[in-house]
């Protein structure tokens, strides 16, 4: 207590407030000057996958053995209902034949068909001839952005070949359309999608949080200060990100950012939140503001300082990821909720010392005292003090624990359940809008061709000359999962490598596809064994989009498996550190996982039977559980030090009721703020974030209304004295407390 007053006299004492907020003010500006945005240094293209996954080490040797191939393709999808005319194909071998003469920028390879006969292309029409796709390779070192620039000039070539903007057709308007599709396309709408996400999340989180505020304060002053504290803190961010990022210590990509922001204004504003309830609630009963303020910091900052960093050192745990786009989160995530959490008990305290009780205005909390003689100044008679009655949910809770305990959990384990029966999905078109570019090709592409044709996968043999191999086309034909085998290819450097170009009859992104990978690798090391090629495991090699993936799948199940035990560890051992006891540490991490599994399938009820979607995707279970997990954790801290504190002075069952009824309220609005923040990330037109928000803002909101203020309270009253084991609890009378009080 007084090194917590001591440490408030620091940055909110009469002198040093304004110090502190000038130290925030010429951090943000030298910041800004000195280091870049955050923004300026995302790298879209950065790779997800270690270099001894196996579809990295394949698509090595595919660009050495086979350059001509070895790009990423940009599939061109053209359409015309009714069929494509031999004028359209005129245009079309114009077109490739200034690509060969004038490549775009990172363009890697282009089929010769600028050389081919119009008439040529007519064999590789779709069969009601509306439909051709044609390849464009470009150089794997190219990010998104650059990528984009590049079809923005294949598109102004198309358009002063064609004289129209196929691109602006629509496929069914009779005229001839182009839809960008492939690897190249969905990249770069995946980046589009989350540029233009951006900005849009930012105003509609701001606007969001300050509603919020007004609604539930009804003070504009004090609606201001978290989004002032949050709006230094991201000052401070991304300024430290983008230096990171600059010299290369970090990578961070613009998915990473949106939610960060999402983030900070969520957690930073809960911050806020729990120390200007306290301060609030002092002013009631203290007269002198910065006694009031003192007072708040050293009953609020401990259990402020505790959830930030349970949070901090819960998202640094994904640096344990191998999977790129996990380990990449760690940082920006876990440094952002640190400066905010510095923010909240350095910046926020300052600024409500400068504005003392008019932070509250025009509901200025007073004392009695100073209600009585504002009311004399004014005329007024005199507002009477109501008597203090056992009333609220936390009275409820000390009287009823077990039906209330056996009914929350009841209804918890029944919305668990649907979580067995989640589907997962690594199919990125799946988040695209229906209406997105590289959907509608793709979509094009399913109709009229085979959906394998997307993203075929290359398999690559090493038959070491032996006559064995020339057998493997008819092989892989004859599997059922194969739609086309191309002609063999042979090695530019070693000619003993072979290549075939495979298309399955799955949309190369399913879990389906995925799931052949395995299957075709164990295939080819058999028939090259039965030729009597040795350590045949060594000899086989498969690229492509579904190997990708299938290594994706592979390491995000890792990761997951690694990482959620790593975090329920660490929130463990910081949860018997800061409450020293077992008991209350087991059942609070345990309330926590029940509550995460809860909204995992209430998410699932809403996401699967009420939108519709088959599956989720796979990545969002790991996410959701250190956000979950971490935050919901917060709460808990928050109400239980409460409880903690107040039982010192009073009967174990009283300090509950009084814990849970004084911090209903902030957690209630933080709960809201913190939920509807997620819930704007529902608002995108990209599934992967609308799902993650549809199930982070369930699980906040589980936590709030459900878990902390009936679960945990009631768990703690029937456990008794043995909540604090191996602690001490001091057993204090009803008499003892009257005393005490008085």
């Amino acid at each position: 207590m007084k090194g917590m007053s001591g440490y408030g006299k620091w940055v909110a004492g009469s002198k040093t407030k304004w110090i502190t907020l000038l130290v925030w003010v010429a951090l943000v500006g030298v910041l800004t000057m000195l280091w870049p945005s955050v923004n300026s240094q995302v790298a879209n293209n950065a790779s997800n996958l270690p270099e001894d996954s196996q579809s990295v080490r394949a698509s090595v040797v595919a660009e050495r053995e086979f350059p001509a191939g070895s790009g990423v393709p940009a599939l061109l999808v053209w359409h015309r209902d009714g069929g494509i005319p031999e004028e359209d194909l005129v245009h079309i071998t114009a077109v490739y034949s200034k690509l060969e003469q004038q490549p775009l920028m990172h363009q890697n390879f282009v089929p010769p068909l600028g050389k081919l006969p119009p008439q040529a292309l007519q064999a590789s029409l779709s069969e009601d001839r509306s439909t051709l796709v044609t390849p464009v390779l470009f150089d794997k070192t190219a990010d998104s952005d650059q990528l984009g620039e590049s079809l923005k000039s294949l598109k102004e070539l198309v358009r002063t070949e064609t004289g129209t903007d196929p691109s602006a057709a629509k496929p069914d308007s009779g005229d001839l359309s182009l839809r960008v599709s492939g690897p190249v396309g969905i990249s770069v709408d995946a980046t589009g999608l989350f540029k233009n996400a951006d900005v849009s999340l930012l105003i509609a989180t701001v606007i969001l949080v300050l509603v919020f505020l007004l609604l539930i304060y009804r003070s504009p002053i004090l609606a201001l200060i978290p989004l002032v504290a949050v709006g230094f803190a991201y000052g401070v961010t991304s300024p430290v990100l983008g230096l990171m990022a600059r010299e290369g210590w970090i990578t961070v990509d613009s998915q990473a950012v949106s939610i960060m922001t999402v983030l900070l204004f969520g957690a930073g504003t809960d911050y806020c939140l729990f120390l200007i309830s306290r301060f609030r609630q002092m002013l009631k009963v203290e007269e002198n503001k910065g006694r009031a303020l003192l007072s708040a910091i050293s009953h609020s900052s401990g259990a402020i300082a505790m959830s930030g960093f349970t949070v901090v050192l819960a998202l640094f745990a994904l640096l344990l990821a191998k999977y790129g786009a996990y380990h990449r989160f760690a940082v920006p995530f876990s440094v952002s909720i640190l400066i905010m959490g510095v923010a909240s008990l350095t910046l926020v305290p300052a600024l409500l010392a400068i504005f003392g009780r008019t932070s509250f205005f025009p509901f200025v909390p007073r004392t009695p005292q100073m209600e009585a003689e504002r009311a004399k100044a004014k005329g007024r008679p005199v507002p009477q003090p109501q008597p203090a009655r056992r009333k609220g949910i936390g009275y409820l809770v000390v009287s009823r624990p077990w039906a209330i305990v056996g009914i929350t959990v009841i209804l918890l384990g029944v919305l668990a359940s649907f979580s067995s029966g989640i589907k997962f999905t690594y199919d990125i078109l799946s988040s695209f809008p229906k209406t997105m570019e590289s959907r509608e090709g793709f979509d094009l592409i399913g109709k009229q061709f085979s959906p394998g044709e997307l993203a075929p996968a290359k398999l690559m043999v090493d038959t070491e000359g032996l006559s064995g191999g020339e057998d493997l086309k008819s092989v892989l034909s004859s599997l059922s999962y194969v739609d086309v085998v191309s002609d063999p290819q042979q090695g530019a450097v070693n000619p003993k490598i072979t290549a075939y170009d495979i298309e399955f009859k799955d949309n190369p992104y399913s879990i389906e596809a995925m799931d052949h990978i395995p299957a075709l690798q164990a295939t080819v090391e058999s028939a090259l064994t039965e030729s009597g090629i040795e350590n045949a495991q060594d000899k086989v090699w498969i690229s492509g989009q579904t190997a990708t993936q299938h290594d994706t799948k592979e390491l995000g199940e890792r990761d997951t498996d690694l990482i959620i035990p790593v975090v329920i560890g660490l929130i463990t051992v910081l949860l018997l550190v800061y409450l020293r006891s077992v008991v209350a540490t087991v059942y609070l991490v345990g309330t926590v996982i029940l509550s995460f599994f809860s909204a995992l399938g209430l998410g699932w009820i809403i996401i699967h039977y009420v939108l519709g979607a088959d599956a989720i995707q796979g990545s969002i279970p790991l996410y959701s559980f250190v956000f979950l997990v971490a935050l919901g954790e917060d709460y808990n801290i928050f109400m239980i030090s409460n409880i903690w504190k107040k039982r010192k002075h009073m009967p174990l069952k009283q300090a509950i009721a009084e814990g849970v009824n004084e911090t209903g309220s902030v957690i209630t609005s933080a709960g809201l703020i913190l939920a509807g923040t997620f819930a704007v990330l529902a608002s995108l037109p990209i599934q992967v974030l609308v799902q993650f928000g549809i199930i982070t803002a369930i699980g906040v909101l589980l936590d709030t209304f459900v878990v902390r203020p009936f679960l945990v309270p009631a768990i703690t009253v029937l456990f008794g004295r043995l909540a604090f084991w191996p602690g001490k609890h001091q057993e204090i009378s009803e008499a003892s407390a009257s005393d005490t009080q008085r």
